[in-house]
C-alpha cells in the first residue's frame, strides 16, 4: 500500500524512529515531508531513544506518537515499553511501525532470522496489539485495524503496524550525499594494508560485507576478521573485550558513525578501561547508509572531543587518504586507547556481496586465530 495511505489512516503528526530497510518508502516519504524536524520528525540514535522521545511528546502535546523501526530495535524498546509506557505504569499510547526481517519462510540473513521468528510473539509479551500489513493488504483492512486500536490507544496501550517485506510504497526518491570524497570500501582497504596480521572487529551492514570482500579479493582467508552482523552499536565492546583479553595484540575495531551513536556509552567504559592496544576507527559518512541513506547526527557532534573526554590517549579526525594513512601508521606502530575518526561519502558499489561464511564459523575460525598467535 502506498506509505502516504497509512499514514492517513494513523493520523499523527509526529515520527521518530531509527532508519530501516524494509521501512525506506517511509524514512523517504518522512524526509521528503518533513526532513529533520523537531516539531514532526527526529532520527533517534536508537530504538529506547525515540519509545522515550516520543513519550515526552504525548506528555507536553496529548497526543499519539509513531515510533518506527526495524524489528531487531525490539529488545532496544522493552525497557521504555514495560516501565515507562505501559497502562500499569504511565499508560503512554504509542503507534509502532516496524520492519519484519527475518519473517519465517522469507529469506533473509542469518542475524534476522531468530529475531524475525519471535517479533510478533515479543510484542504480544509487551501487552502490544499488533496488526501485520503485506503487499495484498487493502486500505479498508488498515482502517479497520486502526479503528480497532483506537480504544486500545485511549486507554493509554501501544499498538503496532508489522510490516512485510516490500509492503510499503511510495513514489518519490530521496538523494542522500555529503561533501567528502573518500569511499568506505576505500578506508577499509587501507585499514586492511595498515593492520595487517592483527585482528578486526567490524561493525554490522556495509563495514563487513566490504571488509569480507577485501579479504577475497586480496587472496586471504577470513579468520583475522570477526563480522558483527548483527547487533549494531556493540562492536566496539565486542573490540574491549578482546582487546583486555589479548593484551599482546593490536585489535582493530572499524565502526560507523550511527552505531556509535546507538550505544555511545560504551566509549566511556572503552576510555575507562582504556587498553593501551585497541585501535577503535569511526567510519563517519553522517547517515544510516546501510539501511538507504537517512542522516545520524554525527556531522554536528565532536566525536573526537567526546572521545578525548571519554579517556582515549589519541584521538584524531581524517578527511583524506594521506592524513588517513599516517594516523593508521602511528596507531599501528604507537601504544595508547586511539581512535580515529574518517569522513567518509555515502554509497557502495551496487554489486557488493554478502559474506558466505556462515557466522558460527566465523566464530571459530576468529577465535582459533586468536589462540594460535
Amino acid at each position: 500500500m502506498r506509505v502516504e495511505a497509512l499514514l492517513d489512516i494513523i493520523g499523527a503528526d509526529f515520527y521518530t524512529g531509527v532508519p530501516d530497510s524494509q521501512l525506506k518508502p517511509l524514512c523517504d516519504y518522512l524526509m521528503n515531508t518533513y526532513g529533520i524536524d523537531s516539531r514532526h520528525h527526529i532520527i533517534a540514535a536508537n530504538e529506547g531513544n525515540c519509545t522515550s522521545l516520543a513519550a515526552g511528546y504525548h506528555l507536553a502535546s496529548g497526543k499519539v506518537p509513531v515510533v518506527y523501526l526495524q524489528n531487531s530495535g525490539e529488545g532496544n524498546i522493552i525497557n521504555p515499553v514495560a516501565s515507562l509506557l505501559n497502562d500499569k505504569v504511565y499508560a503512554i499510547p504509542v503507534v509502532f511501525v516496524i520492519g519484519w526481517r527475518g519473517e519465517p519462510g522469507v529469506h533473509d540473513e542469518p542475524q534476522h532470522i531468530y529475531q524475525g521468528e519471535v517479533t510478533l510473539r515479543l510484542l504480544d509479551d509487551m501487552d502490544i496489539s499488533s496488526f501485520v500489513i503485506g503487499k495484498d493488504t487493502s486500505v479498508d483492512e488498515v482502517k479497520s485495524a486502526m479503528s480497532s486500536f483506537s480504544g486500545l490507544l485511549a486507554s493509554g496501550k501501544s499498538v503496532a503496524f508489522v510490516i512485510r517485506k516490500g509492503a510499503l510504497e511510495y513514489g518519490e526518491s530521496v538523494a542522500y550525499e555529503n561533501v567528502h570524497s573518500m569511499t568506505r570500501e576505500e578506508i577499509i582497504r587501507r585499514i586492511v594494508q595498515f593492520s595487517g596480521d592483527d585482528p578486526i572487529i567490524s561493525t554490522t551492514g556495509k563495514a563487513s560485507r566490504e571488509l569480507f570482500e577485501i579479504r577475497e579479493q586480496n587472496g586471504q582467508d577470513h579468520c583475522r576478521d570477526f563480522l558483527t552482523v548483527g547487533s549494531m552499536g556493540h562492536s566496539s565492546s565486542i573490540a574491549l573485550g578482546v582487546a583486555l583479553n589479548k593484551p599482546d595484540r593490536k585489535v582493530w575495531c572499524i565502526d560507523g558513525d550511527g552505531a556509535v551513536l546507538m550505544h555511545m556509552g560504551a566509549m566511556a567504559v572503552i576510555g575507562a578501561n582504556a587498553p593501551e592496544n585497541l585501535v577503535h576507527i569511526v567510519i563517519n559518512n553522517g547517515s544510516h547508509e546501510t539501511v538507504g541513506g537517512m542522516p545520524t547526527v554525527a556531522e554536528s557532534i565532536d566525536l573526537i572531543g567526546i572521545a578525548a573526554a571519554c579517556g582515549y590517549k589519541n584521538a584524531i579526525s581524517v578527511s583524506d587518504p594521506s592524513n588517513l594513512d599516517a594516523a593508521l601508521k602511528n596507531a599501528k606502530e604507537t601504544g595508547g586507547l586511539t581512535m580515529i575518526e574518517v569522513k567518509c561519502a555515502i554509497g557502495a558499489r551496487a554489486d557488493l556481496g554478502r559474506p558466505t561464511v556462515p557466522s558460527v564459523e566465523n566464530k571459530k575460525s576468529f577465535m582459533s586465530y586468536l589462540e594460535d598467535k
